[in-house]
């Protein structure tokens, strides 16, 4: 396992990924390939997804099994990216 001074978590581990944003048809799938594209053995099958009460916005929670702290990083400044992604926790 390996440990990085900057960051608490040892990999690998789960990880659950928070993502907020505008409630689209669009964004399930949009989380879904970013994430892939960096955790490539994520089950979209395990995304879980809450719509506010007012239906205008959806919470999508991906769990990985990250493999290091710049991965993590990049999963972050894809999803934060996205236009319809409003917050990634």
């Amino acid at each position: 396992m390996a440990t990085y001074k900057d960051t608490l978590l040892e990999f690998p581990c789960e990880f659950p990924l928070k993502v907020m944003g505008k409630a689209d048809d669009t964004l399930a799938q949009a989380v879904l390939e970013i994430v892939s594209r960096h955790a490539p053995d994520f089950d979209g099958a395990t995304m879980e997804m809450r719509a506010s009460s007012g239906g205008n916005y959806l919470s999508i929670t991906c769990t990985v099994i990250a493999t290091s702290k710049p991965q993590l990083d990049a999963i972050y400044m894809d999803l934060t990216g996205h236009p319809l992604v409003k917050v990634a926790l």
